[in-house]
């Protein structure tokens, strides 16, 4: 018998025996191999279980001892491999060492070695701002990110110098995403909501009826002819459930809502032109057409009820006050506001954006899940995500009682908001009772109660990005109401941080109301 020793991979001996030669080949190991961890690596605990330890041949696997730190740990054995997964290690090094032990005795076993370090903690991302001037762009969004090796915002990967980041975007979302990584592979993200900078209004409010009567709308051109208003605020859908304008909303013409007080590209037209900017006020859940034409037609989930299942009616009126909860009620409205924002209309300005006041208890909202505070502002969220991209601002009108006592009619202040451009509280004097923020006769005072209600306001807005912009008294209701009283009021918002207002009279009379030209 002759052995020949043929270098190669493995040890190959030749037998012959009774003239036949037979080959028999041993490894001089078993092909031990180590991936999805280099060495110095770091790692976080779920990067851990991708590490994977093979074997040349997968019925080695059984050869194969593995150590965490120079402790025997228990790797788990499944499809040709064996994983770390469930080995439960905390932050800092680590040393990972794997050994195979060889068949042949007369053969060295076989090692790899990995020096490693877990990483659980994300970066701390903290946005510092990110906001625009104008809905035009470009939105600046700035802050630090400790910890990340890189940062990402919307889908703009954005350097990290020294821990701070800043990028500028062409469009103006209504929140972007940021998202910081580190080395590891540790994530956090936010959900910013952009803020921008609404532009500010000098305005009067106008009824669909009103602007389609030419002795109550010619006053309110030379006023702006004059500079002594800026905007127009004109309804969209009032109290009453009627669109002014000839809307191609299919539900509208379904329920017969349109009318044709204005031709509403003709009068954007003609505004635009003369610079005057348009607020489009859009009463929101207050609406007995819709509401009529729902219980009617069976669609009752799309009203307030009594506990009895009764239309809410109280001074309101029967089939008056629409479900805010319900889908179809709320798609409604974001339809007509997506429409008036694709006409050319600057902001969409919502009415009616709370539920009815009265006894929550004696209530229901088919539909409804969590607060009515929390649906209200669910729904303004929705629709700055339809509107921001199509160049309009949205603003909410609000009761002056709810910067007190929100849940009262489910407006919650700061987080609405943090959800709108601007908030528009009706602070009108005669509104409130005496001893109110501790004037004692507030109709006869209304520098007085404008300056302390709507400073609270402000308060209650800091932070959030959305400007005040307050409802002031342009009408009598007790005592006489004429210019003095209302520049009162105008001033005294201004004293506080407010300088825009929307004036309300209902029958859309002002006079020159003592504004003085910009």
């Amino acid at each position: 018998m002759k052995r020949f020793l043929i270098p190669a991979v493995g040890v190959v001996v030749l037998l012959l025996v009774a003239g036949v030669v037979t080959t028999i080949v041993h490894s001089r190991g078993v092909g031990l191999a180590v991936t999805d961890l280099d060495d110095g690596a770091v790692v976080t605990p779920s990067g851990v279980e991708r590490v994977s330890i093979t074997t040349a041949d997968p019925g080695e696997l059984h050869r194969v001892s593995v150590q965490v730190d120079g402790r025997p740990v228990e790797a788990r054995r499944e499809d040709g491999r064996m994983t770390l997964a469930g080995v439960d290690l905390a932050e800092g090094e680590h040393t990972l060492s794997v050994r195979a032990a060889n068949p042949l005795p007369w053969l060295p076993d076989v090692s790899a070695e990995r020096r490693f370090s877990v990483d659980a903690t994300p970066p701390a991302l903290a946005v510092e701002s990110a906001g625009a001037e104008s809905l035009r762009g470009p939105v600046t969004v700035r802050g630090t990110a400790e910890g990340a090796e890189t940062v990402t915002v919307g889908d703009q990967r954005v350097r990290v110098a020294d821990g701070r980041f800043e990028v500028s975007l062409a469009s103006v979302p209504a929140q972007v995403r940021v998202t910081a990584d580190d080395a590891a592979g540790n994530s956090r993200q936010q959900e910013v909501p952009v803020r921008v900078t609404h532009p500010g209004m000098r305005a009067v409010h106008m009824s669909a009826a009103a602007w389609a009567t030419p002795s109550l709308r010619d006053p309110v051109l030379a006023m702006a002819r004059e500079g002594r208003i800026d905007t127009v605020q004109l309804d969209i859908k009032d109290e009453s459930g009627e669109i002014g304008y000839q809307s191609q909303v299919p539900l509208a013409r379904e329920i017969g809502a349109t009318r044709d007080y204005y031709d509403a590209r003709a009068v954007l037209d003609e505004l635009h032109a003369a610079d005057v900017r348009v607020v489009g006020r859009l009463v929101a859940f207050r609406d007995p057409v819709l509401g009529r034409a729902s219980w009617q037609a069976g669609a009752r989930d799309r009203l307030a009820q009594s506990t009895s299942g009764a239309p809410w009616s109280a001074h309101y009126g029967e089939y008056a006050f629409t479900n805010f909860a319900n889908k179809e009620v709320r798609d409604y409205n974001t339809a007509i506001a997506k429409e008036a924002a694709e006409l050319g209309f600057d902001d969409v300005l919502y009415d009616y954006v709370r539920r009815p006041d009265g006894p929550m208890g004696q209530m229901s909202f088919p539909g409804l899940t969590g607060t009515p505070e929390q649906s209200i502002v669910d729904f303004l969220r929705d629709n700055r995500a339809v509107l921001r991209p199509l160049g309009t601002y949205l603003g909410a009108s609000v009761f002056g009682i709810a910067a007190n006592s929100g849940t009262d009619i489910a407006q919650d202040i700061p987080a609405i908001s943090a959800q709108v451009d601007y908030v528009a509280p009706m602070v009108y004097p005669s509104h409130w009772g005496p001893g109110e923020y501790g004037v004692d006769d507030p109709d006869r005072k209304p520098y007085d109660i404008v300056k302390a209600s709507v400073e609270h306001f402000v308060r209650l807005t800091e932070g959030t990005g959305a400007t005040v912009v307050p409802w002031l008294q342009a009408f009598s209701l007790g005592h006489h109401y004429g210019p003095g009283e209302i520049q009162a009021q105008v001033v005294a918002s201004r004293d506080v941080g407010a300088p825009s207002f929307l004036l309300w009279n209902a029958a859309c009379t002002y006079g020159s109301a003592g504004l003085e030209p910009a």
